[in-house]
């Protein structure tokens, strides 16, 4: 039975994703148009390679050199708006990646509300990674500090630190740890990137996902991206072994007495918490209230209406919601049977539970250039399709599920079958009522993924099986303020309904302590 419950997940695993991998493996390995260690002699592809390690080492940097004073004032201090602000921190992880980069267009591209055109540099492209993975940094900091021990803070002060010797000496090894679990994760999403890269880069600053996409897509040179796609694959694996290693470590933190959050009282006080909020905001809402705001002239003119009722737009919308809808269904169901199974499997459990996390490590453009290469005849299929959304999803619900389990008391369900209920009952009258938040959270993270799925509709989905973010892309491909402001109206459509969503099925108002909430 413990091995019954992990059979379809695992088969759900080795037809998705094991077996698409070793397919690209072999393509790289020995079929391809170039041997596997001739990339590094192709100047071209080797420079794709080098920039797509360098801009996710800089914005994995620039995250923590913002997120760390960011977190400090957020852990120590309390004020007015501190919790809407932590929520609102969020707010990048819960839209679509094709919409975070619409923001930044709409903040720094052309007309742009700063005023201020980046097009064409890389600081766009660096920009849109700050934006969309500062919340890790954030969340991890903050929660770091509420594991330092307030006494060994008080005694360093005691014995004379000042509060920066003391921040140094005693906060910062105990944040050590978790910032570099979130850099590990900020590097790994900003290396395996594809929507903020294809949009804000360009041909000029292509990451090496776009330029896999480019060779399947425009060049039909599969032998080259198989092997483009080895090389990330090993790379984006190194960095998430990484992880999985300090995360181990984190997995049981020590209890301690967290210092209390008090008011800010002096003037510097009350300057750093001012300085935190606007940096906030400057990061992480102004792309998104740059939308709005180049949105509503259309709004008010009634060009927007007009966009909203096109033919396309209506069916791109149904499209996206039939899609998503399916693909829940089938993550719920993968994601449950994950995490009961890695429970019954107490020894293997962890290493059943840590399989979860294989959709993390291969980029969306991986899994769909596999699943091109290994399944030609079901390429435009809708099973493959929905199969393809839910695996980038279900990990969402596996492992917050998982960790809701963990924390359910033994006690209770042996008291229930002590009294006779059958494991049926006892799951869905005690263990199902106490996870319940855990996996609306999850499940609300994987379908918004879900509606904002980019790469796998671009390699899979049949012309007429348009959705909302391939149609985004078809706009800006078209020249014209007509199609960006189009675009931009899309967008905001977008981000409307992945926030609903998010909102329908967590809950307005939830508190989410995971730093990793995109991984949760």
């Amino acid at each position: 039975m413990r091995f019954a419950l992990s059979a379809l997940p695992l088969g759900f695993l080795l037809l998705l994703a094991v077996a698409p991998v070793t397919r690209l493996l072999a393509e790289g390995w020995g079929t391809g148009d170039i041997g596997f260690w001739a990339l590094w002699s192709d100047a071209y592809l080797r420079g794709r390679v080098l920039w797509s390690l360098a801009q996710a080492a800089l914005s994995t940097l620039l995250c923590l050199l913002i997120g760390v004073p960011l977190a400090w004032v957020f852990a120590r201090f309390d004020f007015p708006g501190r919790a809407l602000a932590l929520r609102a921190l969020m707010l990048p992880f819960v839209v679509p990646t094709l919409v975070a980069a619409m923001g930044v267009l709409a903040l720094l591209g052309p007309r742009g509300v700063l005023g201020v055109d980046g097009s064409g540099t890389p600081w766009l492209l660096i920009y849109g990674n700050v934006f969309f993975n500062l919340c890790l940094v954030v969340r991890a900091g903050v929660d770091a500090l509420e594991h330092v021990s307030a006494s060994r803070v008080a005694a360093a002060r005691t014995l004379g630190a000042t509060p920066w010797r003391a921040f140094r000496r005693v906060e910062w090894p105990a944040m050590r740890p978790w910032l570099a679990s979130a850099a590990c994760l900020v590097f790994l999403y900003c290396l395996s990137g594809f929507g903020l890269a294809l949009v804000l880069g360009g041909q000029r600053w292509a990451t090496a996902e776009v330029e896999i996409y480019t060779l399947v897509a425009h060049e039909l040179a599969l032998g080259q991206a198989g092997v483009l796609a080895v090389w990330m694959l090993l790379l984006n694996g190194a960095v998430a072994i990484a992880y999985a290693a300090i995360e181990q470590r984190l997995a049981a933190p020590a209890r301690t007495d967290p210092l209390p959050r008090r008011p800010a009282r002096s003037a510097r006080e009350r300057a750093a918490v001012a300085m935190a909020l606007g940096v906030l905001g400057l990061v992480a809402a102004a792309p998104l209230l740059a939308i709005l705001a180049r949105v509503a002239p259309a709004v008010l003119d009634g060009s927007a209406w007009a966009v909203l009722g096109e033919p396309s737009t209506l069916g791109a919308l149904a499209n996206t919601l039939r899609f998503s809808a399916m693909a829940l269904a089938l993550a719920l169901l993968m994601g449950l049977l994950h995490a009961v199974s890695a429970q019954a499997l107490r020894g293997w459990g962890v290493v059943w539970r840590a399989a979860a996390f294989l959709p993390f490590v291969v980029s969306p453009v991986t899994v769909a250039f596999g699943l091109l290469l290994l399944y030609p005849q079901w390429t435009a299929s809708l099973p493959l399709l929905v199969a393809a959304y839910a695996l980038i999803a279900y990990p969402f619900i596996a492992k917050a599920l998982g960790a809701a389990l963990d924390a359910v008391p033994p006690h209770l369900a042996q008291a229930a079958a002590t009294l006779g209920a059958p494991p049926a009952r006892v799951f869905a009258r005690i263990t199902l009522p106490l996870v319940w938040p855990a996996l609306r959270r999850g499940s609300a993270f994987a379908a918004a993924t879900m509606l904002g799925e980019f790469a796998v509709s671009l390699f899979l989905s049949r012309p007429e099986w348009i959705t909302l973010t391939t149609l985004i892309h078809q706009r800006l491909g078209r020249p014209g303020e007509a199609n960006l402001q189009a675009a931009l109206v899309l967008a905001a459509l977008l981000m409307a309904l992945a926030l609903a969503a998010f909102l329908l099925i967590d809950g307005a108002g939830r508190r989410h302590t995971d730093p990793h909430a995109r991984t949760a």
